[in-house]
């Protein structure tokens, strides 16, 4: 199964950068995995609707029909550790062959993005910054997947 994390807009922050690039790296022993960061849009003029409209559209171009996908919303599914690793095993026990873990912009997902996912998972109820929440994903993915080989990463 290939796992894709998907966000609109470019990471900033070196310290961000490197921690996510090494759980990507990390990651890469037991996943074929996709770090994807969009182009922001240009927010000159529009309202937070056309916003989510126009990165509904880079979204949406960046999706094949077989990708499964779920969104990263406040109100979605929250896992504990184990729990999203079981979320994983179940992907892979059916047979899937793209799972993409989409994060939105600031205003969130316009409705088309909404009505393609099939799924959205919550990573707190707290508001986070786009870029933290980047780092955070990676790392409870590769935790996921280390729980799932039995490996002693995750201390419960």
């Amino acid at each position: 199964m290939t796992i894709r994390l998907l966000s609109i807009g470019k990471t900033q922050n070196d310290y961000l950068k490197k921690g996510i690039q090494l759980y990507v790296d990390r990651l890469q022993h037991y996943a074929r995995i996709e770090y994807m960061e969009l182009p922001d849009v240009s927010q000159n003029g529009l309202t937070p609707a056309q916003l989510k409209q126009r990165e509904a559209e880079l979204i949406l171009k960046n999706l094949r029909s077989d990708h499964l996908l779920f969104l990263l919303d406040e109100f979605g599914k929250s896992y504990t550790s184990r729990e999203f690793a079981a979320f994983f095993q179940k992907q892979m026990n059916a047979g899937t062959k793209a799972l993409v873990l989409c994060i939105g912009g600031a205003y969130g997902f316009d409705a088309t993005v909404h009505q393609r996912a099939v799924g959205k998972i919550s990573m707190s109820q707290m508001t986070m910054p786009h870029e933290l929440i980047r780092l955070f994903l990676v790392e409870q993915v590769y935790r996921a997947h280390t729980i799932l080989k039995g490996e002693k990463y995750h201390h419960d």
